[in-house]
């Protein structure tokens, strides 16, 4: 898929005022300081149009970019360590869960996960609750580029191994990439080429 547009639509805090156009949607999420921004800079080929920062919890609504004016990548919130107060983190928590549980234009959802860590039990337990509501997700591995080859593959085997002893039947679709170096931006863009050429099909 080649990137020709990519525009901000709108940011909010709920989701009945997300836009009302019947095209397919793709959620980014992670923990606060997993490089989402920069990963959706670097998909899109446009520095700057997700708002990076030093402090995590940078991005604390739903954010709708229109890609190539035929699908919507969407910017959530991220969860866990962000420096804001419990309050806040709630009413986040909140608004994502209904993105995801009412949102009929998401077609898939996005789990970022930095690969130099171990599984962490805030990413594991969301994974969880996705499969549990049925929401199509894929995980998206970043910050490749800090490892060697041989340590990446351990890792991300490491992880998804961990998710099949906790009762998974399958691995959902994964990814490997890197902000720097654009690694994986290929495969992810086909994926969401593929999922939209059968969304339009079904929906002509």
């Amino acid at each position: 898929m080649k990137i020709t547009s990519a525009e901000f639509i709108m940011s909010n805090s709920s989701v009945a005022k997300c836009p009302n156009e019947p095209l397919p949607e793709y959620a980014f999420i992670g923990r606060s300081n997993v490089g989402k921004s920069s990963l959706i800079n670097m998909l899109v080929d446009r520095r700057g149009l997700a708002k990076t920062s030093g402090k995590p919890g940078k991005t604390q609504l739903i954010n709708h970019f229109k890609i190539n004016n035929n699908w919507f990548l969407v910017d959530l919130p991220g969860y866990g360590y962000a420096r804001v107060s419990k309050k806040d983190k709630k009413t986040f928590q909140k608004y994502i869960t209904e993105y995801f549980q009412k949102r009929k234009q998401l077609v898939c959802g996005f789990v970022l996960v930095d690969i130099r860590h171990d599984p962490q039990p805030i990413d594991l337990e969301f994974m969880e609750w996705l499969g549990t509501n049925q929401i199509p997700f894929a995980i998206i591995f970043t910050k490749a580029d800090k490892l060697k080859p041989n340590v990446i593959e351990k890792q991300a085997n490491a992880y998804l191994q961990k998710l099949l002893d906790s009762a998974w039947e399958e691995v959902p679709p994964h990814f490997t990439t890197s902000s720097s170096n654009r690694m994986g931006r290929e495969d992810l863009l086909g994926f969401i080429d593929k999922i939209n050429q059968d969304f339009f099909s079904n929906n002509s």
